[in-house]
């Protein structure tokens, strides 16, 4: 299996739980140059008015200043890695049981189907666990 496998940065910030919240940020990062090649956003059920946004990749200087000056960070609970690959019926399943086997927990799975190719994300809760299953991923 010829996948694409990279670790990657997972930026976050609280925001406004109203109309224009979430455009505000995203539009703050476009306007820094920001491509982003994924976007989650939902309600904090725990603190009203509030949501939080999660995005990949930021990338340079101006991208990183803008994300800082929006209120995102780095979070260092949440440690993903980025595959990508050539789609086939059952594909997310196969990947996650590899996983599976390997004794690999994983905190979080998204992804998605864009023409031919899968992507998805997938949050871990710690470094060891990305190192392993970036090298399961890799296996053909």
């Amino acid at each position: 299996m010829n996948l694409m496998v990279d670790r990657v940065d997972v930026w976050h910030a609280t925001v406004d739980d109203k109309p224009g919240g979430l455009a505000k940020m995203l539009s703050g990062l476009h306007a820094a140059g920001a491509d982003l090649n994924f976007i989650l956003a939902r309600r904090a059920p725990d603190k009203p008015g509030t949501g939080v946004v999660f995005v990949t990749p930021l990338q340079g200087d101006k991208e990183i200043r803008a994300a800082f000056s929006l209120g995102f960070s780095v979070t260092r609970s949440l440690r993903s890695v980025r595959v990508e690959g050539e789609n086939k019926p059952g594909i997310a399943a196969e990947l996650a049981e590899k996983l599976a086997e390997a004794g690999i927990n994983l905190r979080g799975f998204s992804g998605a189907v864009i023409g031919k190719k899968f992507i998805l994300y997938i949050g871990f809760d710690a470094d060891q666990d990305i190192e392993k299953a970036v090298a399961v991923l890799q296996q053909p």
